[in-house]
């Protein structure tokens, strides 16, 4: 069910259609309010577009490094799983030795 949550982000409020949430959604609106805040105390002067575009910039590079650390946690454990079943081979396999 289609829902309207009001938002607060930097001093502008917005009204946000959407399925998902209240809290979550919040939760949402306060991290970005937050990384425009942090960024606006490192600039001297900041338009509230200027600060958008660089929080967008910003989340969307921790977006990206989540996705890479994922994935090279996923290659690790294929590798890891592969390796271990190569030793359980091993392992079953009847010794020609005897």
């Amino acid at each position: 069910m289609t829902k309207t949550i009001e938002i607060e982000i930097y001093g502008q409020r917005y009204a946000i259609k959407g399925d998902a949430e209240e809290d979550y959604v919040k939760r949402l609106a306060a991290y970005v309010d937050e990384q425009m805040r942090s960024l606006a105390q490192g600039m001297k002067t900041a338009t509230l577009a200027k600060l958008a575009v660089l929080a967008a910039i910003n989340i969307t590079h921790q977006l990206f490094q989540s996705e890479q650390l994922r994935r090279q946690g996923e290659a690790d454990i294929e590798r890891r799983a592969l390796g271990l079943m190569e030793s359980i081979e091993e392992q079953l396999q009847p010794s020609r030795n005897r």
